[in-house]
């Protein structure tokens, strides 16, 4: 009888474990954790494409977390994403010709703005803009131009092979 009520604890205590460590994931990967709003200013860029940028996603320079998106809206006259990025205070010191790109932490997690330092002597100040963006990769885009051959699909392409395959009938 008491080899198996040990049992029963053990087997409770594991799937005690096991929610632990699905709450202690689920914070980490949907960018709950770390999460503190202090003094901020804001900067804008404006994408293309945003893919599946959210609110609150990461905005990194050199890996290093300095800020968080805070605000997506589509710009009516461009028809372009303008995303908002709140940078903490005490990265102020981010030169004003960076660039921002779009990229995705893995191969199929959640995509945070990646801020690439230039070389500029003035810094970015409270409601600047990005001049500088890359939007975001689409896993679908790169698959489909891997499978077609790349740069194959091309009508100019397509209309310098047919010159050349009729200038080598000629022959």
């Amino acid at each position: 009888m008491a080899q198996r009520q040990s049992f029963q604890v053990g087997t409770g205590l594991f799937i005690l474990l096991g929610f632990a460590a699905l709450a202690y994931l689920a914070t980490q990967t949907t960018s709950l954790a770390n999460y503190s709003q202090g003094a901020s200013y804001d900067i804008v860029a404006r994408f293309t494409n945003i893919g599946q940028l959210k609110l609150r996603a990461p905005v990194k320079v050199a890996g290093v977390r300095v800020g968080s998106v805070a605000g997506i809206a589509l710009e009516p006259n461009k028809l372009d994403a303008k995303v908002t990025l709140a940078i903490d205070d005490r990265y102020d010191k981010i030169p004003d010709d960076s660039a921002a790109a779009i990229f995705t932490s893995g191969l199929l997690g959640d995509q945070y703005v990646a801020l690439q330092p230039g070389g500029s002597p003035t810094n970015f100040k409270n409601g600047d803009e990005v001049v500088l963006t890359q939007s975001s990769m689409q896993l679908e885009e790169l698959i489909g131009k891997y499978l077609v051959g790349g740069d194959a699909g091309k009508t100019g392409d397509k209309a310098k092979s047919d010159a050349a395959a009729s200038g080598d009938k000629k022959e």
